[in-house]
């Protein structure tokens, strides 16, 4: 390592996250800091800006990962830009700073924030990456805003690959009388297990202020483990794959849009409900 280092302090952005309601409502005030890591040496003989890295490219990766994508913690938006920054090739090492700078908390403090490197010492570029694994899950909400929910979640998950349209649906069982669900399915490349997807769902929900009152009843967010590789797994609180899913065309109808070698062929005969598309994410 070369020790050379771009320096970039003070970026100031507008950018959802967070995971009180009123912080997913609306963009607020955030600073970055990049310290870029990368071999200098040929520009500090050249004078020529083909020999090193742009640092107003470094600075619009930040902006567009602050600004386009939607995120609860600080620490996966941090992340997340030094994912961006870090795929310059040139470029070895990232750490990112992002500090909120009117943070939500009831004592007068002047920010907070979280400080992130990539790759990191647990996880060097060096070491061969952990087997990924095709994963699904199924999104779903009638409560509230209910494409944002679904934005919200998809901007939380790790290892995204694709994103299917949403359709709007029926509840299935439940009290009667509820609000239609949005539906989208969401296909993973990860290197995590079944419990560790679990684990994700429920502090997805969690963040979106689910309560489980009653069996079926409405939901601001449910997040459901469809399918990881070809595993299986049968535990009292996970079952994978999922029991339900060949049951439910909410599930088999943005599952075929990303993924239709996994759907069984004529399910559009034998699955129940009805479904209507409204969009995308």
């Amino acid at each position: 390592m070369s020790g050379d280092r771009i320096e970039l302090r003070g970026l100031r952005v507008l950018g959802v996250c967070g995971a009180l309601p009123e912080e997913r409502d609306r963009p607020q005030p955030l600073e970055v800091d990049l310290d870029v890591e990368a071999d200098l040496a040929a520009a500090g003989r050249s004078d020529d800006l083909a020999d090193t890295v742009d640092y107003g490219a470094l600075a619009a990766a930040a902006v567009r990962v602050a600004t386009d994508e939607r995120f609860t913690l600080l620490e996966r938006l941090a992340t997340r830009i030094a994912e961006e920054v870090g795929a310059d090739g040139r470029v070895t090492s990232v750490t990112v700073v992002v500090r909120k700078l009117r943070p939500p908390v009831a004592v007068d403090l002047g920010t907070a924030g979280v400080r992130v490197t990539w790759p990191g010492p647990e996880r060097p570029a060096s070491r061969p990456e952990t087997t990924r694994r095709r994963a699904f899950l199924g999104l779903g909400s009638n409560l509230g805003d209910r494409q944002a929910r679904l934005r919200e979640a998809v901007a939380g998950l790790p290892d995204v690959v694709a994103v299917s349209p949403v359709y709007e649906s029926e509840p299935v069982g439940g009290p009667p009388g509820q609000p239609l669900y949005l539906n989208a399915v969401v296909e993973l490349a990860t290197g995590l297990d079944p419990r560790a997807l679990l684990e994700v769902a429920q502090g997805l929900e969690e963040a979106a202020s689910r309560r489980r009152t009653e069996p079926d009843g409405p939901r601001t967010l449910d997040v459901d483990v469809l399918l990881v590789g070809d595993l299986q797994v049968c535990e009292p609180d996970l079952v994978v794959p999922h029991p339900r899913m060949y049951e439910r065309r909410f599930v088999l109808a943005p599952l075929a849009d990303i993924a239709a070698d996994l759907v069984p062929a004529g399910w559009e005969e034998r699955a129940r409900g009805a479904v209507r598309l409204v969009g995308t994410l």
